[in-house]
């Protein structure tokens, strides 16, 4: 079974690219470009026991942020040991996002010549922190 990844952007574009380029590199997808979607795609993910190998959260939402899209994330045990990735063009907060518990930094827009690596050092459970 290919690694799966959990993409939360409410841009299209920057879905549809981020999951082009990790469907490229071998790795399943579930986007969701809604927080109000948030709770029911967890929750179809768990009874579909989809799991989920890494998870990519844009940091600025219409209504709530990634901040607390992470808090959500974290007291999960299926995603206990995800790595979450904070994915953003807001490069400027990647101390916050690092004292906020993220697991990875990766500033948009996205070096598609360097994505492989950073994805396969982010699955190893090694963190990447990169504008």
């Amino acid at each position: 079974m290919s690694p799966h990844a959990l993409v939360i952007d409410d841009n299209l574009l920057n879905i549809e690219v981020l999951c082009m380029m990790l469907t490229y590199a071998g790795l399943s997808t579930t986007p969701l470009d809604h927080l109000q979607f948030l709770d029911q795609t967890l929750a179809r993910l768990t009874e579909s026991m989809m799991r989920v190998d890494v998870a990519f959260v844009d940091l600025e939402f219409p209504n709530g942020d990634g901040y607390q899209v992470l808090r959500k994330l974290k007291a999960l045990p299926a995603f206990a040991k995800v790595p979450i990735v904070a994915y953003t063009v807001h490069t400027s907060e990647i101390d916050i996002a690092r004292r906020n518990g993220f697991d990875s930094f990766l500033g948009k827009p996205l070096n598609t010549r360097r994505f492989p690596e950073q994805l396969r050092q982010i699955l190893d459970h090694q963190p990447v922190w990169e504008t």
